[in-house]
């Protein structure tokens, strides 16, 4: 099992109502079997049937590779509803998420090629997973200081510090700090479900 699936089960206070029955249903909307998307995403078919049914929460990196998987954002994973092809986002309608110890707001509009997000990460949270898909990331140092691996590659990052990448290399974030870090985060979307079938595993064993 990856270390991507290795979640504790979702307490009550932790469960984000909207992601069992959205997962379910943008599933069987990219007429996806349970095995395919959950080979795609990276996950075990039994995880995957445990975040549908609300047994598990996900974090945010599942979210990020299943949102890809059937072609749509994060924000429609959630339920979240967001003025289509709204040009602007006002800071007071960037409601924050958290998801695998992660803390993050929407700062884009659905509908678009490409995501974006301000995202909190705290010291320790999720720094053992590596991801694997198509695309590209930029991320810009807000706060604190980004341990950012690149295949082989380990960068330190501080804020004011950018990076940009083709998401095919693995790709590994966490926080140096006991402060944790904030960054800006921009990755591109696969707009079709059958380009699911390029997806990489996302896995924890990345020296």
């Amino acid at each position: 099992m990856s270390s991507s699936e290795s979640e504790p089960p979702a307490r009550p206070a932790d469960t984000l109502p909207a992601v069992a029955p959205q997962l379910r249903a943008l599933r069987r909307r990219a007429s996806l079997t349970l095995e395919a998307a959950a080979r795609a995403a990276g996950l075990s078919p039994a995880h995957l049937s445990r975040l549908e049914t609300g047994q598990r929460q996900p974090s945010l990196p599942m979210l990020l590779a299943l949102a890809r998987v059937y072609g749509t954002t994060v924000s429609e994973l959630l339920g979240e509803t967001v003025a289509d092809r709204d040009a602007i986002v006002r800071a007071g309608d960037m409601e924050p998420t958290r998801a695998g110890g992660w803390t993050y707001w929407q700062a884009g509009a659905s509908g678009r090629g490409m995501q974006s997000l301000r995202v909190r990460v705290p010291y320790g949270s999720q720094g053992d997973i590596v991801r694997v898909h198509p695309g590209e990331e930029w991320l810009y140092v807000l706060r604190g200081r980004l341990r950012l691996r690149l295949g082989d590659t380990a960068y330190l990052l501080a804020p004011g510090d950018s990076a940009h990448f083709d998401s095919l290399t693995p790709h590994r974030i966490a926080a140096e700090d006991p402060d944790g870090l904030e960054l800006l985060f921009v990755h591109t979307l696969l707009q079709s479900p059958t380009a699911a079938l390029c997806l990489g595993p996302l896995t924890g064993d990345m020296p």
